[in-house]
């Protein structure tokens, strides 16, 4: 069930019982188009730095590389790993409301990922962290892609 916010969004039961336990939440963000090692090893690492971890993936129309799965498609992909506590889909028109709706602690990047970090800071007074690269020689969406 959905209930307002002191601040007029709406988050859902599961969420305010996360935030009234002081849990830290991490907020990922990504496209994540074919779910590899490199995928894996940028949510574990997210996910030690906080308790509740969730990552918001690309929406189609807000992807501006080709991609071979759906959002939905990745969405499952992602929520198989099981590492995230949630995964959602990002807002179509608002790239940045995410940040308002969980508030998070901690604000974990990519190694690669296309981020104003700036801009971020502005939004949020989340801690900004950028995740180390694994094996990005192998195993990176688009050097996957040319195997395929």
């Amino acid at each position: 069930m959905a209930k307002n916010s002191d601040n007029g969004y709406l988050y859902n039961d599961n969420f305010i019982n996360s935030r009234n336990h002081n849990m830290k939440t991490v907020l990922t963000f990504g496209t994540f188009d074919l779910a590899h090692p490199g995928h894996i090893a940028y949510l574990t690492e997210a996910k030690s730095y906080g308790d509740y971890l969730v990552t918001v993936i690309a929406r189609d129309s807000n992807v501006s590389k080709s991609v071979l799965h759906s959002e939905e498609q990745r969405k499952q992909q992602i929520e198989k790993l099981n590492i995230a506590d949630k995964v959602i889909l990002g807002s179509k028109n608002n790239k940045m409301e995410v940040i308002h709706e969980y508030a998070p602690d901690i604000i974990c990047l990519g190694y690669d990922q296309q981020a104003d970090e700036e801009q971020l800071a502005k939004l949020t007074n989340a801690k900004i962290i950028r995740c180390k690269s694994f094996k990005p020689h192998v195993f990176k969406s688009k050097i996957l892609k040319k195997n395929l």
